[in-house]
Parts: C-alpha cells; sequence; structure tokens
C-alpha cells in the first residue's frame, strides 16, 4: 500500500515531535479522553499552556512512534508506556507538579445529558420534590416506578429513586425523563488513569498521599516488621531496641530468684529486700524539683537585699553630707 505523500509527512512530523516530547519530558500523564469535545479541549490546552503539553493520536502510531523511539535511544523505560495505550487515551507531558496538573485538568470538567445507549460512569438519583410538569406526564414516571403525587396541578415526585446505576446502559425512557427534568447527570473531561515519571508507572491515586499517609504507612510497616522479627528471633534493626529490652528483662528475673547477680541488678534486689529504700528514692527524686525551685528564689531574693541595703546606706550617708 502506498502513502499519500501528505499523510507520509504527516505521519514523519507526528512521530518527531513525540520522539522530541520523549526526549525533553521525564513526566507523562495518560489521559482518557472519551466524551471530550474539541471546544473543551481547546480551553485545556491553554489552561495547561506554559509548563504541559497535550499530544493526542492514534494508539497504533503511537505505539510505533514509541518502541523505534526506545531501539534508536536504548532507553528501554519509554517502552512502560506502551500497554497504557489502550481506548480513547492521549499524553500530557509535563515538567509541573503532578499533582496540580490534575487538578488543573479537573477545573474543565463541564456537565453532560444522559444520552441514550451512553454506559452510566456514576449512579443517578432523582430527587424528591417539584417537577414542574403538568399531570399529563405520568406516563414517564409510571414506566420507570417512580411514586408521584399531584400537587398544585403538577407531579411532584414523592422519594429520592436510583433511576441508573453505574456501568448500566441508559434506556429511551430514562434519557427523555432526565431531559424533562432538566437534568444533565454526567460530567466529562480528561481522567488521568496512570503516571509515568522517570521510567515508573503508577496509578494517580499515589498523587494524592501525603506526608502524613507515608509516615502512617512506614509505622505500619515497621511494625510488621518488629513483629515478625520477634516471632521468629530474628535480630533486625527495627526489633533490636526490644530484644535487648526482653534480654535484659530475662537476665534480671533469673538474678532475682537466684544468687547471681550483676551491677544492673543489684539496686533492684536492695528494692526487694527493703522496700523503705523504694518509697524513700521515690520520695526523694520528687523533694528534689521543689528544693530546687526554693534555692533558685532564694538566689534571686539575695541580690534584691543587698541592692535594697546599699540604698539605704546612701541614704544615710547623703543625710549626714
Amino acid at each position: 500500500m502506498v502513502l499519500n505523500p501528505a499523510k507520509r509527512e504527516k505521519k514523519s512530523q507526528y512521530d518527531q515531535k513525540l520522539c522530541r516530547l520523549l526526549d525533553e519530558y521525564t513526566q507523562v500523564l495518560v489521559v482518557a479522553a472519551d466524551n471530550v469535545g474539541s471546544t473543551q479541549m481547546q480551553n485545556i490546552r491553554k489552561g495547561l499552556r506554559g509548563d504541559s503539553i497535550i499530544l493526542m493520536g492514534k494508539n497504533t502510531m503511537m505505539k510505533r512512534s514509541i518502541r523505534l523511539h526506545a531501539e534508536r535511544t536504548g532507553n528501554d523505560a519509554f517502552k512502560n508506556l506502551l500497554p497504557l495505550l489502550v481506548g480513547n487515551v492521549g499524553f500530557i507531558f509535563t515538567k509541573g507538579d503532578l499533582k496540580e496538573v490534575r487538578e488543573e485538568i479537573a477545573k474543565y470538567k463541564v456537565g453532560a445529558p444522559a444520552r441514550v445507549g451512553l454506559v452510566a460512569p456514576i449512579d443517578v438519583i432523582v430527587p424528591p420534590g417539584n417537577t414542574g410538569l403538568d399531570p399529563s406526564q405520568t406516563s414517564f414516571f409510571q414506566v420507570l416506578n417512580i411514586p408521584t403525587k399531584i400537587n398544585k396541578g403538577t407531579v411532584e415526585i414523592v422519594t429520592a429513586v436510583e433511576l441508573i446505576r453505574k456501568g448500566e446502559k441508559v434506556g429511551s425512557s430514562e434519557a427523555a425523563l432526565l431531559s424533562k427534568l432538566g437534568i444533565r447527570p454526567f460530567s466529562y473531561g480528561l481522567v488521568v488513569v496512570s503516571v509515568y515519571d522517570n521510567g515508573t508507572v503508577f496509578s494517580p491515586e499515589v498523587l494524592d498521599l501525603t506526608e502524613d499517609d507515608l509516615m502512617e504507612k512506614f509505622r505500619s510497616w515497621l511494625s510488621n516488621v518488629t513483629s515478625l522479627s520477634l516471632a521468629v528471633s530474628f535480630p533486625t534493626l527495627a526489633a533490636a531496641p526490644h530484644m535487648f529490652i526482653n534480654a535484659y528483662k530475662t537476665a534480671l528475673s533469673l538474678a532475682v530468684a537466684t544468687e547471681y547477680t550483676f551491677p544492673q541488678a543489684e539496686k533492684i534486689k536492695e528494692y526487694l529486700k527493703d522496700p523503705t529504700k523504694f518509697a524513700v528514692a521515690v520520695s526523694g527524686d520528687a523533694a528534689a524539683p521543689a528544693t530546687s525551685a526554693k534555692e533558685e528564689k532564694a538566689e534571686q531574693s539575695e541580690p534584691a537585699k543587698e541592692e535594697e541595703q546599699e540604698s539605704d546606706e546612701d541614704l544615710v550617708a547623703g543625710l549626714f553630707d
């Protein structure tokens, strides 16, 4: 099959642009563009202008360009993008903060009506209340088993009804009813499905993690490692302090139960022989802060007394001058 020279030139330009962006940018957001209109896409491009570039194209063309570029440069990390090219997707090359770019993309979601045959991305619930429709329109509600009543010459929905569930196709009756009620239940925009960063691919949910979340996960993992190490008696850096403390407790128990002793156990043995010593030690520790506070107060009062005495002496000397 002989390609049209114009098409061949366009493919060559596209290949060069994609390869240039792969070399220039290390961060790529893979986005799904289902039900995104041209005007909406243009607004997103304007919003990201400066540090991000959107590139759409046919999956086969993008895969071919990425595969050939990886072979030419010897960088197999680019091939991690190949499995992500499924469905109506595109690339956003960026040098900015990935989370901020995703938040900027989310600003350009627009509401859309429920069209017949469309797969619902969310649950659609019709709220209760007055619809403003005349009683002749009750047939729509009866077909969909929506409880209604006539109030002041208009149809009123009695209770909230789940009209469409997530993943179900929109039927003609559901679409007609939502259109009559003026409900646009769906919103569409570019959706980040995967993140590529320096050869690593991960889920966009990772961008929502904060430092507190990471610290909490680290504590949980550290606790698991410590528990496992203690259970199998395998020394690790995390379990070492606990092992030393447990060994000290065991040695102390043996020293208390037998005649064997060591310096750290002698004081404990003395307390066990004469519990009053322990009470004296505790009371002494409690009294130490109070004593130090009194001493500080006394030290502060002494300069004041000396200053007062000096002022009195000066006054007396002044009387005899």
